[in-house]
């Protein structure tokens, strides 16, 4: 339908496009909307900056997302099945989690309804066709897929809490992605128009979270984007297939571990060090991977540009899988799993070597 050139053309404009909408949005937000998502007198809310700030930047990312469907169906309609089941599962799980953010941000809402409704976005995925293909037993892929996005919306929340952190780290999650859906599959997909779209919101709103940020992204960002980057996780990795077309799960096992490496490591550090303290891995604190960074003599900003450089080789590694790796041998998963390890050691040794003021 469409050659090289113009899909060039077309998807750099969506980005653009996309990218303009995000900054007008959130600069529209911020003149109207001052105050909503600020909790940070309230129980059990924690913030790394001590100024409050509304947290609303996800809203911006929900609407180019449902937008991102309306522009592929528009520029492609003979690809364009509204009634795929993927695709309404996808948006089913989103649409969820969204409310349940936006409810969180207003109300605060109890950890056992959150931890429901995240359950019911993996129940969503999972009765759409969207799971996990590792296993031969069914029943255990979905078990796994549950405990994916689950965990993924959690790492994700728990991720958000320093400036610029969160932003940086998806948009890297979602270049690898990208990297994954125009060199695996078909050149023009919804997934490939969704990528491009939440990518270009990002960047937008990291233009008012970079620090010192003027707004958060809130529960409403942190829960969409959960969900978005676990289908993302599943689509082109968790069932990628290698060079050959076919299914490798320790490829793909691997290729899952190092693009989401940090929300990984930030999440299991931080549950490590809180359950030896006594405390609960749920409640907020000033003890995440990024606060240690800070304790050791790096900026707000430095951190954020730490991550996003790990961030960058991650997407190496990926490019490295997809382009050069034709056959995947026990060696690839050795050398991959090592830089995994590696990175994790440096990240909670240096929880322990560096001492947080306060850690409640």
């Amino acid at each position: 339908m469409y050659s090289g050139t113009q899909l060039f053309f077309i998807y750099s404009g969506l980005f653009f496009g996309a990218l303009m909408f995000a900054l007008v949005t959130n600069s529209v937000f911020m003149r109207f909307f001052r105050t909503f998502g600020i909790r940070e007198g309230q129980e059990g809310v924690v913030r790394w900056a001590g100024s409050q700030k509304p947290a609303f930047g996800g809203i911006g990312f929900f609407i180019i997302f449902l937008g991102a469907f309306a522009v592929h169906g528009a520029l492609f309609p003979k690809q364009s099945d509204p009634f795929q089941p993927e695709l309404l599962g996808l948006l089913a799980a989103t649409g969820l989690g969204f409310l349940m953010g936006l409810a969180d941000d207003a109300y605060n809402t109890r950890p056992l309804l959150k931890f429901s409704t995240q359950i019911a976005c993996g129940v969503l995925l999972v009765l759409s066709g969207t799971y996990i293909h590792v296993f031969a037993q069914e029943w255990m892929n979905y078990g796994i897929t549950l405990l994916w996005v689950v965990g993924m919306m959690n790492s994700i929340n728990m991720l958000d809490n320093m400036d610029g952190i969160t932003t940086v780290t998806a948009i890297c999650i979602l270049a690898c992605g990208l990297l994954s859906l125009l060199t695996g599959g078909p050149l023009v997909t919804i997934n490939v128009v969704l990528v491009i779209g939440i990518m270009a919101s990002l960047c937008g709103f990291l233009f008012f979270n970079w620090n010192p940020s003027r707004m958060y992204m809130g529960d409403t960002g942190s829960q969409f984007l959960g969900v978005f980057l676990a289908f993302i996780g599943i689509r082109c990795f968790w069932n990628s297939t290698g060079m050959t077309g076919a299914i490798e799960p320790w490829r793909q096992a691997v290729s899952t571990l190092i693009v989401f490496a940090l929300p990984i490591i930030d999440t299991t550090v931080v549950t490590i060090n809180r359950i030896a303290r006594g405390g609960s891995p749920f409640v907020g604190g000033k003890d995440h991977t990024t606060h240690h960074l800070s304790y050791a003599g790096l900026s707000d900003a430095q951190v954020a540009l730490v991550f996003a450089g790990l961030g960058a080789l991650s997407f190496f590694f990926v490019f490295a899988m997809l382009n050069f790796i034709p056959v995947w041998l026990p060696w690839h998963s050795v050398v991959f799993i090592a830089y995994f390890f590696t990175l994790f050691g440096f990240l909670f040794g240096l929880t322990r070597r560096t001492k947080a003021p306060d850690t409640d």
